[in-house]
């Protein structure tokens, strides 16, 4: 079984700066903690690293550390971070991107950004531009920001928009879960409207908490599958902040208070959910683990680009290649 991870951080405190990590997510997560963390079932395993919100400062060194890491951890494409809405600002760090051959696409945060800010002239023109270079752009949003999302894919058509985590909808907790509202799969389906849509099968661990079941979050995964079909949908970790939660049940360091912990065996308890989940529904499992994500985010097309760059075949380009 193959799996390209469409959604994958890494970060480390001492290289880059970051003002939202907190507990235990307040550590190290890069190339050491990935290798212990690997899906067990994969026969071969690549992903897509999504910006981690650093400082916005260092969004570019971001992207460069990355791409230092990424020929051992077999990262195939990053998704940089960016503020779309900055005008010439915008425009010139775009053009920092272009240099840095493993940008497929960019990330402006926006689930906690003011209502509308997707739908501003500047942001749209922003968008424009990042479709012209022939990249994607994550949506990461708040469940009731997903009608701005197909405004947005309706004012750029030819924009490839991910939408991260299904839109992050309540889903509860394994105790207490909690149904699909009829808003949010109503807006769900009105995005996958969009042909150039696609939505990542991601996050909802997070969303719970880390205190999850796979009978509870399965009607959410029907729910996307029924809006996008399984050729646009996409499995993605969202390693390691999916991976926080009660401690499992023979982790030796369990805290005795009960707080909130790393659980090593979290990121492929996830991938095992979804893929047993397709199974069962009889989705094409290699598209939503591997094929969608590489198509989406155009791997294919920069391998042959770089096989056809007359560049010395060394660094990262001749890695592309399979050197």
């Amino acid at each position: 079984m193959r799996v390209l991870d469409s959604h994958l951080h890494l970060w480390d405190p001492e290289v880059l700066h970051y003002t939202w990590l907190e507990g235990p997510l307040a550590w190290r997560f890069a190339d050491t903690e990935i290798e212990h963390s690997r899906v067990a079932r994969a026969t071969v395993e690549s992903s897509v690293f999504v910006q981690a919100e650093t400082v916005e400062a260092d969004f570019l060194e971001e992207v460069r550390w990355v791409a230092g890491l990424a020929p051992a951890l077999g990262v195939v494409g990053i998704v940089a971070g960016v503020r779309l809405d900055r005008g010439t600002d915008t425009t010139a760090h775009l053009e920092g991107l272009e240099v840095e051959p493993l940008v497929v696409g960019v990330r402006h945060l926006l689930q906690g950004a003011d209502d509308g800010l997707s739908g501003t002239a500047a942001f749209v023109t922003g968008a424009r531009e990042v479709a012209a270079r022939g990249w994607t752009f994550d949506a990461c949003i708040r469940p009731d920001q997903l009608p701005e999302v197909s405004r947005l894919a309706a004012a750029v058509p030819e924009l490839r928009i991910a939408l991260d985590h299904l839109g992050k909808p309540a889903v509860g907790t394994a105790d207490a879960p909690l149904a699909p509202t009829p808003e949010w799969v109503r807006d769900l389906a009105d995005l996958a409207r969009h042909p150039l849509a696609f939505c990542k099968l991601s996050g909802l661990p997070a969303e719970a908490g880390g205190n999850w079941t796979r009978e509870q979050l399965e009607p959410f995964l029907d729910a996307a599958a029924d809006a996008f079909g399984a050729d646009r949908l996409m499995w993605g970790s969202d390693w390691p902040v999916s991976v926080i939660g009660p401690a499992e049940h023979d982790d030796p360091h369990a805290p005795e208070d009960g707080s909130p912990v790393y659980q090593p065996h979290g990121r492929d308890r996830w991938a095992e959910t979804v893929t047993a989940w397709a199974e069962e529904r009889g989705h094409d499992v290699d598209a939503i683990l591997w094929r969608n994500a590489w198509e989406f985010y155009r791997i294919g097309e920069r391998r042959e680009a770089a096989d056809a760059s007359d560049r010395p075949r060394r660094g990262i380009l001749g890695w592309l290649r399979g050197e």
